[in-house]
């Protein structure tokens, strides 16, 4: 996920909320969204280089292997 995929999330979650108590409250909700965030990054990085295997195998050498 890249840095502007994080804002979108980011701004999702904090946009359903009006206002905040506190400086900490909003911390927190990011740090949660984070933490979301970067469990969806991972599992699709897994998936990559699963796809990037059978890409390598259908189209052979048009995939090149620094992908």
């Amino acid at each position: 996920m890249q840095l502007e995929g994080f804002h979108r999330q980011a701004r999702k979650i904090t946009k359903t909320k009006s206002a905040f108590p506190n400086d900490d409250a909003l911390l927190k909700l990011i740090y949660l969204a984070y933490m979301n965030i970067s469990k969806k990054l991972t599992s699709s990085v897994q998936n990559w280089a699963i796809t990037a295997q059978q890409l390598r195998i259908h189209f052979g050498d048009r995939m090149p292997l620094d992908i």
